[in-house]
């Protein structure tokens, strides 16, 4: 029954540190224990579904300079189930999917709720599948590891516009795109504190959008041919084995590679994370982008979910 219920749960992906070492006779959380950098022993599942919602009124121009627009809110929520497969728990297999909501135009935050798709200024669906594998590439270094997923576009192609509003409508970027992603974590301060980092190498493949065909969305496809660089670093502090609360920060680029569009961006955030029992976690997150260049939107995510160990 608890891996069933596990399997239904909403679940958050907490990309914080949160193993420590303890005694030998010290029983660990999962809370402590499972960091993004601790792979899974085999035959053990790790289920996580992670909803934010970002919701933005301020964007940069071309130049960097901030300036207020009309509301517009995209809900994410995705979806990560692993297993362990090997002996010396080094490699997990999982599958990724993510399904997403955009209020565009001045609605309310709260309307992608709705998930209804008008092909305009509502949209809403599963958007993205990806297999993806986990690797400890070295054996004497536990607290490193890195993810290689491949994702896969599954949503169909929208006209761009509406000429009655001339809205923008947008869904998710509309390409296939191989993401790696490293971890690497440490535990300090009588295993009280803990730093995290992580460096994600996202390659969107596809066309430019310039040279899309009138009926597809080109808004969809600004980010093709181009190399998304995320560099993350968390300060997690432990009051007790059983919760952590967080401190983030983010330098974001998205990098040229023959579209002819770059952007880069910066963020802080916190959190927290509490085991609610030996096999459900509970996160909620808050994050600000505080600064951006070239049409690079500066709102706010909000995170909620739980995470399974089985």
């Amino acid at each position: 029954m608890k891996k069933i219920l596990a399997l239904i749960a909403i679940v958050a992906v907490s990309y914080n540190g949160f193993s420590q070492e303890v005694d030998t006779e010290t029983i660990k959380s999962n809370v402590q224990e499972f960091t993004p950098s601790k792979l899974l022993k085999k035959g053990q599942w790790d289920i996580k579904i992670f909803s934010g919602l970002y919701t933005q009124t301020e964007q940069t121009d071309g130049n960097g300079t901030s300036g207020k627009i009309v509301r517009q809110t995209f809900f994410t929520n995705t979806n990560e189930v692993y297993t362990g497969v090997s002996d010396n728990s080094r490699i997990n297999v999982g599958v990724i999917f993510q399904m997403r909501s955009n209020s565009l135009a001045g609605q309310g935050a709260l309307d992608v709720f709705s998930f209804e798709d008008n092909g305009n200024d509502r949209r809403s669906g599963l958007t993205t599948v990806a297999p993806s594998i986990r690797i400890q590439p070295f054996r004497n270094v536990s607290n490193f590891s890195f993810t290689s997923s491949f994702y896969i576009p599954v949503f169909k192609d929208k006209s761009d516009t509406v000429p009655t509003d001339n809205t923008r409508s947008y869904l998710d970027i509309r390409s296939y795109a191989w993401e790696t992603k490293f971890f690497f974590d440490k535990t300090f301060g009588s295993n009280k504190w803990q730093v995290f980092t992580e460096i994600d190498f996202k390659y969107n493949f596809g066309e430019a959008s310039g040279d899309a065909d009138e009926d597809q969305n080109t808004s969809e496809r600004f980010a093709n041919n181009s190399m998304n660089l995320p560099l993350s670093a968390f300060l997690s502090y432990f009051p007790s084995p059983k919760s952590t609360i967080f401190v983030n920060g983010q330098q974001a680029y998205l990098l040229d590679l023959g579209n002819g569009f770059s952007q880069n961006s910066t963020a802080f955030g916190l959190g927290g994370k509490y085991q609610l029992t030996d096999v459900l976690n509970v996160e909620a997150s808050i994050n600000k982008i505080v600064r951006g260049v070239n049409f690079q939107g500066l709102g706010q995510t909000f995170s909620i979910g739980l995470r399974a160990l089985l």
